[in-house]
């Protein structure tokens, strides 16, 4: 039985983060070695004197993000695939770019115009508090820090976006390792650019706006399916991959959890992982699951932006990635475009050092939260024959339609009445049930239950065809 010595502070608050937090840490550094057995949860809740639920929502978070393995009559041990990360195991392999690209899959189709279902209410940007953040930053920035700058990002973002993400998305990261890029989408574009010529495995049914930017960037795309579990693993291995592109944290567009015996497959994989991480702070139901990154760090790209959590048009993102890796990615920004714009860097660090941005996060969750009940429970109110799928998170939900119907007409009368909506037969590689994606970020809750009706009415068969 492992003798853990934890650090609590009982006036901090968020006393179950503090257990999980203290105890990832404990493996990451190896101190908890593969296979240790943990108390039991009443045990360490009588040690650290704490009710017996502040330890088992900690063991279940860490269990979720694959560090803990937890069996019935064996209690819960430290994951084989977790133990000892920060000492670094075998880099993945880089792919080479000598190797001749197979055949790729055809194309996914054309996607929709106008407002897109991951797309956040941008009514609700703080302009407030960010144009107190720029008078801020131009008010005190020296004239110096004007100039051409280090293409990998300002350092005091660099700083503060590790420690943010240490924080809120158990990520191992430190600001060398880390390159501010002007999205996810050009952080997968710039790693794949240094990568060269790379057989990547990605989810299907998946977004079919990357599919053009991956190809652009030299990968032959090999689709593996993804179910309740999210994207198998063992497909992965067999498909001859030598990276893979998921989004463990929420899969777009079915909205699942990659489930902990899937992420801890992927680690024993030993591929590069390239994770997108494009919505994980709306978690409504519990803690976020926290990054895969963070318990791979030398084999894991870790992709995100504030382009969910505020809006896509600041076009500010990270890419945390190994060592080699992220120097490569900064050399490349460096000379295709010298860098992102310095004033709203320092902005956004500003923002985050003053606590800026978790309010806002903060108020959004609440919102987005309230805005999926009210849609989700006017659809099995007016239609029980949708299917809602996914988990409480995000800002889109995956709904299966029946057997029959003609989802790209659904989606089209979705979108005439105002909600964000698309077909996913465009997202599939293979055929699939009919569905349709639809955001509720944009639905005010008094909205939902007339837009469902309205559908309900478009969906008997009045103006689809």
């Amino acid at each position: 039985m492992a003798d853990l010595h934890l650090s609590i502070d009982r006036q901090g608050g968020g006393i179950a983060v503090q257990v999980a937090a203290e105890l990832r840490e404990a493996v990451r550094r190896g101190r908890l070695a593969a296979g240790a057995r943990l108390p039991s949860t009443r045990e360490l809740a009588a040690d650290l004197q704490v009710s017996r639920g502040v330890v088992v929502e900690a063991y279940e978070q860490l269990v979720a993000e694959g560090f803990l393995v937890s069996r019935v009559g064996l209690g819960t041990t430290v994951a084989a695939t977790a133990a000892g990360t920060a000492a670094g195991t075998a880099t993945a392999a880089v792919p080479s770019d000598e190797e001749e690209p197979a055949a790729q899959p055809a194309g996914l189709g054309v996607p929709y115009h106008g407002h897109r279902p991951t797309s956040p209410d941008l009514g609700f940007f703080p302009r407030e508090r960010w144009l107190a953040a720029m008078r801020h930053v131009l008010t005190t920035l020296p004239s110096d820090a004007l100039d051409y700058g280090d293409p990998g990002g300002v350092p005091e973002l660099r700083v503060e976006l590790a420690g943010y993400l240490r924080r809120v998305r158990a990520a191992d990261v430190r600001p060398e390792n880390l390159v501010v890029v002007g999205g996810v989408a050009q952080g997968l574009s710039l790693t794949l650019h240094v990568l060269g010529r790379t057989r990547l495995a990605v989810e299907d049914p998946t977004s079919q706006r990357q599919v053009p930017l991956l190809r652009r960037a030299g990968a032959e795309l090999l689709p593996i399916r993804a179910d309740a579990a999210g994207i198998d693993a063992r497909a992965v291995e067999a498909s001859g991959a030598q990276a893979v592109l998921v989004t463990p944290a929420h899969h777009y567009p079915t909205g699942v959890v990659l489930s902990p015996g899937r992420r801890a497959a992927l680690i024993e994989w030993g591929g590069l992982i390239l994770e997108d991480d494009y919505d994980a702070e709306f978690r409504f139901d519990r803690d976020p699951v926290g990054c895969l990154q963070g318990l791979a760090p030398d084999r894991v790209v870790l992709c995100g932006s504030v382009s969910k959590s505020m809006a896509p048009g600041l076009r500010l993102g990270w890419v945390a990635a190994p060592p080699e890796v992220a120097a490569r990615i900064r050399r490349a920004r460096g000379e295709l475009d010298l860098g992102s714009p310095v004033v709203e860097q320092y902005a956004l660090a500003h923002f985050l050092r003053t606590g800026g941005y978790d309010r806002h996060l903060r108020r959004m969750r609440r919102e987005y939260r309230r805005r999926r009940d009210a849609l989700v429970r006017a659809l099995a109110e007016e239609l029980p024959e949708v299917s809602v799928h996914g988990i409480e998170a995000g800002l889109h939900i995956y709904l299966e339609l029946p057997r029959g119907c003609d989802e790209v007409a659904v989606a089209r009368a979705a979108q005439d009445l105002g909600l964000a909506a698309e077909p996913v037969g465009p997202m599939r590689f293979t055929p699939g049930p009919p569905a349709i994606v639809a955001g509720f970020a944009r639905v005010p809750v008094h909205r939902a239950l007339p837009a469902v009706r309205a559908l309900k009415v478009r969906m008997s068969g009045q103006t689809i065809d």
